[in-house]
């Protein structure tokens, strides 16, 4: 058996991870952003406004706006200091206490990030493309959960919302890292509602979602659903919503693809993919993607 959610039990919660509010550059304030979310269909939401000196280092709590259907994750966007190209860092931190410190004298991308990440937090590369993060900026990073593949805000407004590159080359050099799909929606138009992750969880509360978060059991998704992956006499075996391509990528150039019409299962065999890792593309026939964690 491989380690999937879809082996884990509980149910699927549709989340998205990666938004802001008035408390820095958002164009509504919290109470409207949660309400505008809970009406698509959502069950949680992370408020990550940034976490900078302008907007007086904001933790948005959004603990109030939680109810028996839907809940929050205490989040925030940190930045400081600069990237190879110059940019000012930005990291997503999911799972924040509500009186995380501002930004310690003489802190650098590296102790902050180590110092969310003892409180529990989910660690994201964000956007990765949209600021051209380099592979070697990653690398200094001493902890790195996951790599955010698409942002559909940054696709919006600059097609540069995927990050499948920056993830890939950090897989291939061995690291385990996990891929999220957001909307880091500001204006909850264009930029809102366009990716997201469904979170495999045994209740709808924030604790819980957070384990699920760190321990991988979640997939990603911009409309199509993936029911199960799993391996069956050496084939990789896959079930989904119906799609006209299922792809299956590895390690450097390693892949497998199928395309058709509406299907809804594919087998692979594992054979190209043993040592490594591999990873499942499905699309639907309106160009829509779902995306498994690398396996």
């Amino acid at each position: 058996m491989i380690n999937t959610p879809f082996n884990k039990p509980g149910i699927f919660y549709k989340g998205n991870l990666h938004t802001h509010s008035t408390r820095s550059d958002g164009d509504f304030p919290a109470e409207v952003v949660v309400e505008r979310y809970k009406s698509k269909g959502y069950d949680f939401l992370a408020l990550s406004d940034h976490f900078l000196e302008e907007y007086d280092y904001p933790i948005t709590d959004t603990r109030l706006l939680r109810d028996s259907r839907f809940t929050t994750l205490i989040a925030a966007e940190l930045h400081v200091g600069k990237t190879l190209n110059d940019e000012t860092w930005h990291i997503l931190a999911v799972g924040l206490p509500i009186d995380f410190e501002r930004l310690k004298d003489n802190e650098d991308i590296t102790a902050i990030v180590k110092r969310a990440a003892s409180y529990g937090a989910f660690i994201g590369i964000v956007h990765p493309t949209w600021y051209g993060l380099q592979p070697e900026d990653a690398r200094v990073l001493p902890i790195i959960d996951a790599v955010e593949i698409y942002n559909h805000g940054s696709y919006m407004e600059s097609e540069r919302g995927d990050g499948w590159g920056l993830c890939d080359v950090l897989l291939n050099e061995g690291r385990r890292v996990y891929s999220f799909a957001t909307d880091d929606a500001h204006h909850l138009t264009h930029d809102a509602f366009g990716g997201w992750v469904y979170v495999k969880s045994e209740r709808l509360d924030p604790d819980s979602i957070l384990e699920s978060l760190k321990t991988g059991s979640f997939y990603s998704s911009q409309g199509p659903k993936l029911h199960d992956i799993k391996i069956e006499n050496n084939d990789i075996v896959i079930d989904c919503s119906p799609a006209t391509s299922i792809i299956i990528s590895g390690r450097g150039s390693r892949g497998e693809n199928i395309f058709g019409k509406a299907m809804t299962t594919a087998k692979f065999p594992t054979t190209q993919f043993q040592g490594a890792y591999f990873r499942v593309t499905i699309v639907d026939d309106c160009g829509q993607k779902a995306w498994s964690n690398a396996i």
